[in-house]
């Protein structure tokens, strides 16, 4: 079974430059090891990927999806006999090629918006972060990897 994920690069600017929202993974089941990530996780059935996408942000962060950036665009068509279908341009995707979990997933750059939580659902420490913090703890091996590439493919976009 391949696990289907959102991760959200929620982004503001700030007068240092651009930030990008980090938290702490906390999972009981996966040992002390407690990396920075982005938020996200995995789709529920037959939740639609932007609907996944807002659920996560609020869960693990407590904000509430402000916008999602270009060039991202997505229609959701519907066709006869219950069937509906969303079809989207994300920022970017993944997929893992080998590695203890079989998943993919979807990136996507967007704005929040809200008061942070302390501590979320399986996520702590969260915060914003310059993206030269942010290339230090890629270079010193502190960000989960799952983000590691698609934070590197956005970071090497800008």
């Amino acid at each position: 079974m391949i696990y289907v994920n959102v991760r959200a690069l929620i982004i503001r600017e700030t007068e240092e430059g651009e930030e990008l929202l980090i938290q702490k993974r906390v999972k009981p089941h996966e040992g002390s090891s407690k990396p920075f990530e982005l938020p996200g996780g995995r789709l529920e059935k037959f939740e639609s990927i932007i609907d996944c996408l807002k659920r996560e942000i609020r869960e693990e962060t407590g904000l509430d999806l402000q916008e999602i950036i270009d060039p991202t665009y997505y229609i959701t068509t519907t066709s006869k006999e219950g069937f509906q279908v969303e079809s989207l341009a994300p920022y970017a995707v993944y997929q893992t090629l080998e590695g203890p979990v079989d998943s993919m997933g979807i990136y996507f750059k967007c704005k929040a918006d809200g008061e942070l939580l302390k501590q979320g659902d399986s996520s702590e420490g969260i915060r914003w972060a310059h993206l030269s913090e942010i290339k230090q703890l890629i270079q010193k091996e502190e960000v989960s990897w799952v983000d590691k590439a698609g934070i590197q493919f956005y970071l090497n976009k800008n």
